[in-house]
Parts: C-alpha cells; sequence; structure tokens
C-alpha cells in the first residue's frame, strides 16, 4: 500500500449508517459555532436540530448507498432563506468547506471521495438555483452520466 493511498492514512471509509451519522453529527457541531453559518442554522432558519439531524441521516445515506429513505426539497428548504439572509457564493463555500474538512478529518476512501463530490455539486446546484444564476455546467447538455445519475438521486429519481 502507498503512502498516498487514503486507507494507508488510518482513516476508515464511509461503511454505513453509523458512519453517516458520525459525519452528520461533527460537521453540524461545526457548523452551529461558525460564525457565518451557525447565525443562519441558530438564528435565521432556526433549525430544529432534534428534527433536522435525522432527515440529514437519511439525505446523506440516500445519496451514498441508497438506503436511507430520504424525502424532501432541499431547494425549497434553502430557498425559503434567501429574502431572510445572505445565502451567497461565501456561505455555500464556507459550508462546503467545513464539510470536506470533517470527511477528510474523519474518512478516507472512495465512499469518502462520493460523499465530498455530492456535496461539491449539490452546493453548486442549490447555490446557483436558489440565486437564479444560470452556468453552462449545470446545462444537463455538460453533464457526465454519473453527474446525471446524481441529479437524478437528488430530485428523488425525477427525469430532466
Amino acid at each position: 500500500m502507498t503512502p498516498d493511498r487514503p486507507s494507508a492514512r488510518g482513516r476508515p471509509d464511509i461503511t454505513g449508517r453509523a458512519d453517516i451519522e458520525r459525519l452528520v453529527d461533527t460537521f453540524y457541531a461545526k457548523v452551529r459555532d461558525d460564525e457565518m453559518l451557525g447565525f443562519i442554522f441558530n438564528h435565521v432558519a432556526k433549525t430544529d436540530w432534534a428534527a433536522h439531524l435525522p432527515k440529514m441521516y437519511a439525505f446523506w445515506e440516500t445519496m451514498i448507498f441508497r438506503t436511507g429513505g430520504f424525502t424532501g426539497n432541499p431547494l425549497a428548504a434553502h430557498g425559503r432563506l434567501v429574502p431572510l439572509t445572505e445565502m451567497g457564493r461565501p456561505q455555500f463555500d464556507r459550508w462546503l468547506a467545513i464539510f470536506t474538512a470533517t470527511v477528510d478529518e474523519l474518512f478516507a476512501g472512495e465512499k469518502a471521495e462520493h460523499i465530498k463530490n455530492a456535496a461539491r455539486d449539490m452546493a453548486n446546484v442549490i447555490h446557483s438555483r436558489i440565486n437564479g444564476i444560470e452556468q453552462a455546467r449545470f446545462d444537463p447538455a455538460n453533464l457526465t452520466p454519473e453527474q446525471r445519475a446524481r441529479y437524478a438521486s437528488y430530485r428523488g429519481g425525477a427525469g430532466e
């Protein structure tokens, strides 16, 4: 095994629901304390963490393992915040930086890379959609088959 292989760094890959819960709990603990994002979650959205965290477990389990049973509309949930607070590129970049750092702190491997890619895609899509930003890279004609499958799964399997 070479030193640059993720599993050689001593972190496990994401293997199931328990790992998803660990990731989500660790990530949102950081978000709640973050100067930029904590305000949005705690004071603007007034997040009910007891309800939100199980939804996020189901969301990420569905994204990575297709077994979480998530139903919901992330676009609508984020879109309702636009008139209430700044939901621009800096906020989405900060969310993604914390998420990626948390994954890297806890896990390494194929599923860990997949969840980071899915998070990046979601952040970019949600940011562009709720802010009315048209970007060529989100044009379905420009998507790879993997991206097309991921985006379809975000919409609950709906077609283009």
